[in-house]
């Protein structure tokens, strides 16, 4: 049995919290929501009042939230984890999707403070995480995610080590603005085959079974066909959006072209703008068909339905 600090039970921390307390750990458990903990809490679990609380003792700590700033609170300040009284050669493992600057920043803080440091961002979605099917997308020292594994193993089908801290979560920003790039290219391509009068839920079916394929094309094509933004089960626009800035911020570091991340960044900000923030991603679909339709009313250009 191992003592968990575990931070963070939105959609993605609760069944990962779940799966670690499944596995006989003795898990401290805090989220700001504290009736969020409550709910998760089970034998084998504990709520604590803050981070600090939730790390004394702890073989590892792991966080789960939703951005640089929920990070920043968890991790730092007087009641954060890293203030906390963990187990001699405790791991952090930060398993949120972050930008790489306070990624890297916060493994130098986790240093000082005697902590192992591990990026673990993960991929996949609440329904895989509580099946304990993620994958999990590491940046540490060898010897570090070595002696991690067996602790990690209950939350995922495989752990990927792409090389020392930061490279997990460089990962990961890519893959998430590639992912930001298809899904607008979806709903741009739905709009058009909506213009031309095609059947929509025809077009997400075929979709899936041709060369544009990959599951965010299919998954997101379906949604939108049907109307279903339901973020439940799902990725809320406002952490695409999110998830694509820090995706452009890590290109402009390394100075490599990212233009249609950009097109991407600007569907996603106009579909936060519309109010869709919190609404599932796929709904980007209605702040692109919103934008065509005031272009058209204010005569920048005007798409025209194909004869039957």
């Amino acid at each position: 049995m191992v003592r968990i600090a575990f931070l963070g039970l939105g959609n993605m921390g609760r069944p990962m919290a779940a799966r670690l307390i499944g596995a006989g750990n003795d898990v401290a458990l805090y989220n700001r929501t504290g009736a969020k903990a409550e709910a998760v809490a089970a034998p084998g679990a504990r709520v604590a009042a803050t981070p600090r609380e939730a790390a004394e003792g702890a073989a590892a700590i792991i966080s789960m939230v939703g951005d640089d700033a929920a990070s920043r609170a968890v991790w730092l300040g007087p009641d954060g984890a890293l203030g906390g009284n963990a187990a001699p050669d405790a791991f952090a493992i930060e398993c949120s999707t972050l930008s790489h600057d306070w990624v890297i920043e916060l493994a130098h803080l986790a240093a000082r403070a005697g902590l192992r440091y591990i990026d673990c961002p993960v991929t996949g979605l609440p329904e895989q995480a509580a099946a304990g099917e993620l994958m999990l997308l590491a940046g540490a020292g060898g010897d570090d995610l070595a002696d991690a594994r067996r602790l990690l193993a209950p939350l995922c089908r495989d752990i990927i080590h792409f090389g020392p801290v930061g490279s997990g979560t460089a990962y990961k920003l890519m893959v998430n603005l590639m992912g930001s790039i298809q899904i607008a290219a979806v709903a741009e391509g739905m709009l058009q085959a909506e213009a031309a009068g095609l059947d929509l839920d025809q077009v997400a079916s075929v979709l899936s079974t041709g060369a544009a394929a990959s599951p965010q094309v299919i998954r997101n094509a379906r949604r939108m066909a049907g109307g279903d933004h339901d973020p439940v089960g799902g990725f809320a626009g406002r952490w695409r959006l999110k998830d694509t800035l820090y995706g452009l911020a890590l290109a402009r570091k390394l100075g490599a072209s990212a233009v249609l991340g950009e097109a991407a960044a600007g569907a996603f900000q106009k579909s936060v703008d519309s109010g869709f923030g919190d609404a599932n991603e796929s709904r980007v679909i209605d702040a692109l068909r919103h934008a065509e339709e005031g272009g058209r009313r204010g005569g920048t250009g005007r798409a025209e339905r194909l004869a039957p």
